[in-house]
């Protein structure tokens, strides 16, 4: 099972393994606060489009194909494969620190891995 939740929120122990997405550490938490086992940046959005998209919901269906042409390269892809397949066996949950839980680089995270399970 996969699924997302902001780094904000108390964590649960239905978490399971928490991966935190994002490029930059979220700002105003303790790692211990945190409690993240991961920290992929690796399949967070490059500084480039991270700061174009600027958490704007209008821009996200755009933001969604850059960040998916993002996460074709060999090292995401390779990534993302592994967490399709950990999700099969264990509950994973991407944790994000956007404020819009409809508009950011989790949810298109989990559609992406959700598409292959």
């Amino acid at each position: 099972m996969i699924k997302i939740k902001r780094v904000y929120e108390p964590v649960s122990k239905t978490d399971g393994t928490r991966i935190l997405v994002d490029r930059l550490w979220p700002r105003g938490i303790t790692q211990e606060a945190a409690e993240v086992n991961e920290w992929r940046k690796e399949i967070a959005p490059s500084d480039q489009l991270r700061k174009w998209y600027g958490h704007k919901a209008e821009k996200f269906n755009e933001f969604r194909k850059r960040f998916t042409i993002e996460l074709n390269k060999e090292e995401p892809r390779k990534i993302l494969e592994s967490l399709r397949e950990r999700a099969k066996k264990e509950t994973i949950t991407l944790v994000y620190s956007a404020k819009d839980e409809e508009h950011n680089n989790a949810v298109v995270l989990l559609e992406l891995v959700k598409k292959s399970t």
